[in-house]
């Protein structure tokens, strides 16, 4: 609808709505609700809720990190300087055994120490990702370099 003065206006009928927010509202139209801020404060509240959970993701994310690491610590650090002394028939004839002696052992342990010495490379990448949840760069290079250490204790397990 047009006024003589060169403005222009248009009439929005006025929706019923179940959200309370907007009720005050009633026969303003939708547009004022949105113009009062109430779609944005529950956009908000949404955004900040999907925040929290990324943010514990990156919190368990990093434990698992701590508790991967201490575990090919100590499988590296039990294989590597563990020594076996095998009796065959009598106690005159021995045989002496070291993870060197085999050369899948020695993988599994080299396996192991290059897994923890990359994880301990990347807990500060975790701990970006804790105090920053909503950039995914840092995640993919974690997701990639993580299988690619899977497949390698993997491996040296097999």
């Amino acid at each position: 609808m047009s006024k003589g003065n060169g403005e222009t206006v248009v009439d929005v009928p006025a929706e019923k709505s179940s959200n309370p927010n907007l009720a005050s509202t009633k026969g303003k139209g939708l547009a004022a609700g949105v113009a009062t801020g109430a779609a944005v404060v529950g956009t908000a509240k949404v955004i900040k809720h999907l925040r929290g959970w990324k943010r514990i993701v990156c919190i368990f994310d990093f434990l698992l990190r701590l508790f991967g690491f201490a575990v090919l610590l100590t499988a590296a650090i039990t294989m590597g300087t563990s020594d076996q002394i095998l009796p065959f028939f009598t106690h005159h004839f021995q045989f002496r055994a070291t993870f060197q002696d085999l050369p899948a052992l020695t993988f599994f342990v080299a396996a192991n120490a290059i897994a923890c010495g990359y994880l301990l490379l990347s807990l500060p990448f975790s701990l970006i990702s804790i105090i920053r949840p909503s950039i995914a760069g840092a995640r993919l290079l974690l997701l990639i370099a993580d299988t690619v250490m899977l497949a390698l204790t993997s491996t040296g397990a097999a």
